[in-house]
């Protein structure tokens, strides 16, 4: 992603097919680190992404744009570039904090780049049932945020950890654990709002 980004390397030279036969990736390595501060003086520096995306949108389904958890330019490009945003809300203490920043950054790049841009819904992760703290973060968020709160929960489960160490998804790792089940019932409940 970097020299798509930096270097305007088409994306087609960069996508590669997975073990997956319906999923194809564009890889990242370490050197995505430093485009966050090499963006800062490029054109166009917001729609660097949604530019090099337009040579594969009608290639594919979907298109999935993994952001890392700040609100730099990286993410920026890809709520510049996106239909809709999927925000993950870990059921921690300052969860709730950090979402308000999130949803006021979705709000600015739909009035300045990108209008169309909506929230697909906030899915809650990391979730223990067994605390109150989980329990009292659901609440919240579903006070505050109403049926933009999506029903699928992905559970704080350890499989969903161990599968990355593996080189797998955890649909390959391990089909029936709860967080792979959780992970199916969250693509079901997306797709179902297209």
């Amino acid at each position: 992603m970097y020299h798509v980004l930096l270097e305007d390397l088409p994306i087609t030279d960069v996508v590669v097919p997975s073990i997956i036969s319906f999923l194809d990736l564009v890889p990242s390595d370490i050197d995505l680190v430093g485009a966050e501060i090499e963006l800062v003086s490029q054109d166009h520096r917001e729609g660097r992404l949604k530019n090099s995306l337009a040579a594969v949108r009608e290639t594919y389904d979907y298109v999935i744009i993994d952001c890392p958890p700040s609100l730099g330019l990286l993410t920026l490009n890809a709520l510049a570039a996106a239909d809709s945003a999927l925000v993950p809300l870990q059921c921690e203490y300052y969860a709730m904090e950090g979402l308000a920043h999130i949803i006021k950054t979705i709000s600015l790049v739909r009035e300045r780049l990108n209008p169309h841009l909506r929230v697909e819904g906030v899915v809650l992760t990391m979730f223990d049932g067994r605390t109150s703290l989980a329990a009292q973060v659901r609440a919240e968020a579903q006070q505050h945020l109403g049926n933009q709160v999506l029903t699928t929960v992905i559970p704080r489960n350890i499989r969903l950890s161990e599968a990355p160490s593996h080189g797998k998804p955890i649909m390959l790792y391990d089909l029936r654990s709860a967080g792979s089940t959780a992970y199916l019932d969250l693509a079901r409940e997306v797709i179902s709002h297209g």
